[in-house]
């Protein structure tokens, strides 16, 4: 999918426009963290076979560095002559056949200011995409068209970007979904970092917590910054070098705490627990932050019938483009080390690209299954399947999830339970089961839009309703026994996880019933 009026002028005179030759940046399809999915496409290394999710028809096209699935174009069209001053006229075209084609024509004033001006073309560039794509053909019982009127009325006659700005989210909000969003030219580069792996800063990872609106830790970066100056999951960060949060994203907070290597940021903290004080301020130094979303280790395990084994242990914390690449060497490594079955920690795994989580999920599958359904603003129901699948180990697999674990975590839970590969340890999952598209505008702002949901592999409803794991985790479910299966030289915190201790316990089950077989 490409944005729309990607290079067009809006001409301040406020006299009419002329077509002209377009550039045409691509938009991709994301999940990101809790709030948003990718598309995908057929890799070296994987085959997809892909029902876009999107109404538009699929192009052959690639996105040059992403790999995603593009969708054909589609234009806003600048027509001239005979315009009303303080007007101009606007023509959305779809060009994949001519029954598809439809045209419409709305006029408005245009302001005389240039910054005004530039927030006008963004405006225009989001409803377009949004008349297009959005989920909700209806665009929440509202005339779609007249709204694009009204708010470029509102405009006008402001002086302010921000001001200006703040009309396209107002906009935005009238769709009645939190998921469909602007966000600001630093805001999104925050995000591309995010989503790249690559980034100087301090380690850390926030998102806003749903029912206070506070802004608190979802993990540290092993031996990062903020994960020696004691930072933990769950603390709550209240202000950085000095300045409140009140009201502050995700993404404008994790912007200033990122900066050049060898600088420094002053945050203040309050822990993750009941206390009302104990506040600290911590100077955290920032730094190149290599970021694999994939950690690991080897657990040494006694089985029932006394035999020693290997427990290969893999946390994957996000979905970044590097994911399924770091992930498949880990497997491949651990394999060569002997190791007897697995367990995949999605626990807190917020999101990412949906094309990693396919991905990964093709590490662990053969086959033409299918990893996910989508159902897009008509309600036609298009699936995604694997072509020739190989799974890179057949071992047995336990998959971890908590209330943490969202969007493309889902998916991947979803695709490898529903297929029979997996097992779900933990607790019901978020329940983020819409698909967003992101799409950089003209100015270097980002456009997310719903544009579909998704349905696991046999049809299971994830939106608000989330993902029930096999077998429920808690410690007083444990009836191990007091001499441990665990090798006593083992020296970590998942030697008392009571989640992973029950994950173990329904590897052996998984291995003594492939025996009898």
């Amino acid at each position: 999918m490409e944005a729309l009026c990607s290079n067009f002028y809006l001409n301040p005179s406020n006299t009419s426009l002329i077509s002209k030759s377009f550039q045409k940046p691509t938009s991709k399809l994301i999940f990101p963290s809790r709030f948003s999915c990718s598309s995908c496409e057929k890799n070296s290394k994987f085959g997809l076979k892909v029902a876009h999710v999107l109404h538009a028809r699929k192009s052959d096209r690639q996105h040059k560095n992403g790999g995603f699935t593009e969708l054909k174009e589609h234009l806003f069209r600048w027509v001239g002559s005979g315009v009303v001053s303080f007007a101009v006229a606007v023509s959305l075209c779809c060009y994949d056949s001519p029954a598809l084609a439809e045209s419409i024509t709305v006029a408005f004033p245009v302001s005389h200011s240039r910054e005004i001006n530039t927030v006008q073309r963004t405006l225009v560039e989001a409803w377009g995409l949004i008349r297009e794509t959005f989920v909700d053909p209806t665009f929440n019982h509202q005339d779609w068209d007249l709204k694009l009127q009204q708010t470029m009325v509102e405009m006008f006659p402001l002086r302010s970007e921000d001001a200006a700005y703040s009309k396209i989210k107002g906009m935005l909000s009238s769709l009645g979904d939190p998921f469909t969003r602007i966000i600001s030219p630093k805001e999104y580069q925050s995000f591309r970092i995010g989503t790249d792996g690559n980034l100087q800063g301090v380690g850390i990872f926030i998102n806003i917590e749903p029912k206070t609106g506070h802004l608190v830790v979802s993990s540290c970066v092993e031996n990062g910054p903020a994960a020696r100056a004691g930072i933990h999951e769950g603390d709550e960060l209240v202000e950085i070098n000095g300045e409140g949060l009140e009201g502050i994203g995700s993404e404008a907070a994790a912007q200033k705490l990122r900066g050049r290597a060898g600088t420094t940021v002053t945050v203040k903290i309050h822990p993750g627990t009941d206390s009302e004080t104990n506040f600290r301020e911590v100077n955290l130094p920032r730094e190149v932050i290599q970021l694999s979303p994939v950690s690991s280790t080897i657990i040494l395990h006694r089985t029932p019938d006394g035999h020693m084994s290997k427990t290969g242990y893999v946390k994957l914390s996000a979905f970044s483009q590097t994911a399924a690449m770091d992930m498949e060497n880990t497997i491949c490594e651990m394999e060569n080390q002997g190791v007897q079955s697995y367990i995949l920690d999605l626990r807190n795994n917020p999101g990412g690209l949906v094309k990693a989580g396919l991905d990964v999920a093709q590490i662990w599958l053969d086959g033409d299954e299918t990893l996910v359904n989508t159902v897009d603003r008509n309600g036609n129901l298009l699936p995604i399947n694997m072509i020739n699948g190989h799974a890179v180990t057949h071992d047995p697999l336990v998959v971890l999830v908590n209330e943490g674990s969202a969007s493309a975590s889902e998916i991947l839970a979803g695709a490898l339970h529903d297929n029979g590969r997996a097992i779900l340890v933990g607790h019901r999952t978020f329940g983020k089961g819409k698909i967003q598209s992101v799409t950089e505008l003209h100015d270097g702002s980002a456009l997310f839009i719903t544009v579909a949901k998704y349905l696991s592999p046999a049809l299971h409803d994830i939106d608000q309703v989330g993902i029930t794991p096999d077998v429920q985790c808690s410690p007083d479910m444990l009836n191990l026994s007091k001499d441990s299966s665990r090798d006593k030289n083992v020296n970590s915190p998942l030697e008392t996880d009571s989640c992973i201790m029950i994950a173990e316990h329904e590897l052996d089950i998984q291995e003594t019933e492939g025996s009898a077989s």
